[in-house]
């Protein structure tokens, strides 16, 4: 059975949890029209992130990849269009460090940055639907999902996979991260957890669909 890779982060910074690990463990084992979903949780921390990817792309190669994670601060779930190849953290990531300026990959003619694959219209489409309301992103930030979104698709081109469905979905604050944020800090906007899993689960069954 055709497979897709689902992955979430950890949480960090002054978060509690990470509605997108939330997400991909509600999901994992999931047959979406004849996909199964499979579902791993990332740290946040580059290097550590990059090999634990690399393992799960190499040991069961998926047929589609939605990566996953939070952007405390957006009001919707955003598809992203591209990633650079660029590291400059604002806040440190789980192991304390922060990088400013660097390359998210050094190897020699690695390209300044990738389009995701993802059918992003169609998933748009079909949160919309839904009744879930969405955009696509055209900067997925310096941070770690920028950096795992990079990583993936440069992998699947180095393995001559270009061809496989992946992409990166950032989904807002739940009521618990929005919840921790101190009474002198602006609010957060949130989405109840079950309607960003809904989102994630929508966007999980529209690459189904393609690979059908």
């Amino acid at each position: 059975m055709p497979t897709l890779l689902l992955t979430g982060f950890e949480p960090f910074h002054t978060h509690p949890v990470n509605p997108s690990a939330e997400a991909a463990d509600a999901l994992d084992g999931l047959e979406l029209g004849g996909v199964r979903v499979r579902s791993a949780l990332l740290p946040v921390e580059p290097h550590a992130a990059a090999q634990a990817l690399r393992g799960l792309l190499a040991t069961h190669p998926p047929d589609a990849v939605l990566l996953s994670g939070l952007a405390a601060g957006r009001p919707q779930v955003t598809l992203e269009r591209v990633a650079v190849n660029v590291m400059d953290f604002r806040i440190p990531d789980n192991a304390g460090r922060t990088y400013r300026d660097a390359p998210a990959c050094a190897e020699a003619g690695a390209p300044t940055a990738y389009l995701s694959t993802l059918p992003l219209r169609p998933i748009l489409a079909a949160w919309r639907e839904a009744g879930i309301p969405g955009d696509i992103s055209n900067t997925a930030g310096l941070y770690v999902c920028n950096f795992v979104l990079y990583h993936a698709l440069h992998h699947l081109a180095q393995q001559g996979r270009a061809h496989v469905p992946c992409g990166f979905l950032h989904v807002p604050a739940n009521a618990a991260v929005a919840l921790a944020v101190p009474e002198d800090r602006p609010a957060l906007p949130y989405l109840p957890q079950r309607e960003i899993t809904r989102a994630v689960r929508v966007a999980a069954e529209v690459l189904a669909g393609h690979l059908s």
